[in-house]
């Protein structure tokens, strides 16, 4: 049974024990996970309702949780609300993509490469480089704003894309993230004898570590994707030219009541690509947390 072999009361797969429950521990964890999962989605389910419904119906009282009369007319007035604007749809949804694209390959290749180094290289001051980056996970990106509006200006960053770009690319929430799975995804023998065989140590980095650490930088693109596509205002950026697809929603929503349709398709719009990217890594992502925090 999937290479499971029972002795008395355990469960062995390969050689490590797993944990043995009886059917009616199964089906009660089950149907509590099922439980948990409808409470988790309840929330998805009630924006796609609010952004089907006609505004005869927004307006309801009392309110219904499911639409009667599903309708694309919020989304039709949502795109008709940005076409009114000075600056094109189209140049929002680029600089979306853009930032997005580009910080997500950036912070994963600067996340996996410092990982590798700090966790298989040996270097005076690695362990406190490695403390320092695990202390700057308990600052909020609020905190850094100031001291980025000074490096942006001194460096004359301000109203580029850069601005959006580089904060997302040095994000150490990543590199901590990469470094502790491959403390234990990535064992020393197989590397020595890369070395031995006269692999560079970036080609040991780029052909064995990476393939074995494939779950922690799949969840890195979608945590730095989800990041970087929800980007709204920033301080940083003045010209209309250079604001994102979220910043314009945001202010076309924010007209007033009449609006509420076109909010809720907004908010559809918004969450659907991250929710994509997220269902179709999922099991990567599971199995990255599972073993970030362990060490064989």
């Amino acid at each position: 049974m999937d290479g499971i072999k029972r002795t008395g009361k355990l469960r062995i797969r390969g050689h490590r024990v797993v944990l043995s429950r009886s059917t009616g521990g199964d089906a009660g964890i089950t149907f509590f996970l099922m439980i948990l999962g409808a409470f988790m989605i309840i929330p998805m389910v009630y924006v796609i309702s609010q952004s089907l419904k006609p505004l005869d119906e927004l307006f309801m009282f009392p309110p219904r949780f499911l639409v009667r009369r599903p309708s694309l007319a919020n989304f039709k007035d949502l795109f008709t609300l940005l076409d009114d604007n000075l600056v094109p749809f189209s140049r929002y949804i680029f600089n979306t993509v853009f930032i997005t694209f580009a910080g997500t390959l950036g912070n994963l290749l600067l996340a996996s490469m410092a990982a590798y180094a700090l966790s298989k290289l040996t270097f005076p001051g690695r362990n406190f480089i490695f403390k320092m980056i695990v202390t700057s996970l308990m600052f909020h990106s609020t905190v850094n704003m100031v001291t980025h509006f000074i490096l942006f200006s001194a460096f004359r960053m301000i109203d580029t894309y850069f601005a959006y770009i580089l904060p997302a690319v040095a994000a150490t929430l990543g590199l901590y993230l990469m470094k502790q799975f491959m403390d234990s995804a990535v064992h020393e023998s197989i590397l020595e004898s890369a070395r031995l065989d006269g692999a560079s140590e970036f080609k040991i980095y780029w052909v064995i570590a990476m393939p074995m650490v494939k779950p922690a930088w799949l969840t890195l693109i979608i945590e730095s994707f989800r990041g970087l596509w929800n980007t709204g205002s920033s301080v940083y950026i003045h010209s209309e030219q250079l604001k994102t697809f979220t910043y314009a929603i945001n202010q076309v929503v924010s007209g007033g009541i009449a609006r509420s349709g076109a909010g809720a398709a907004a908010a559809v719009l918004v969450m659907i690509v991250p929710i994509l990217v997220f269902v179709i890594n999922q099991s990567q992502i599971i199995e990255t947390m599972g073993s970030s925090g362990m060490k064989d």
